[in-house]
């Protein structure tokens, strides 16, 4: 499947309105070497990095929610709320 890295920062940014609702910013780079993206999340100065599979980025571009992602971006959330 062909998408590029901005194609899949829109499609994960429609799936979890959450992310900018929290004003949090997204940074997606893929890594060959894993073959897997790699997905940061900030806001301020508080970070999340984590992987995104090529397999479940290619779902996530079939309309298919990214579980592991979503997890991650809500724990994000919590933990920046606590922080505060």
């Amino acid at each position: 499947m062909g998408y590029t890295v901005v194609a899949l920062e829109d499609k994960i940014l429609d799936m979890y309105p959450e992310i900018r609702e929290h004003g949090i910013s997204v940074s997606i780079n893929f890594n060959e070497e894993e073959n897997a993206y790699i997905v940061k999340f900030k806001k301020g100065g508080h970070e999340l990095t984590t992987r995104l599979e090529k397999k479940d980025a290619d779902e996530c571009m079939d309309g298919v929610k990214c579980v592991h992602l979503g997890i991650q971006v809500g724990e994000f959330i919590k933990n920046f709320e606590e922080m505060k």
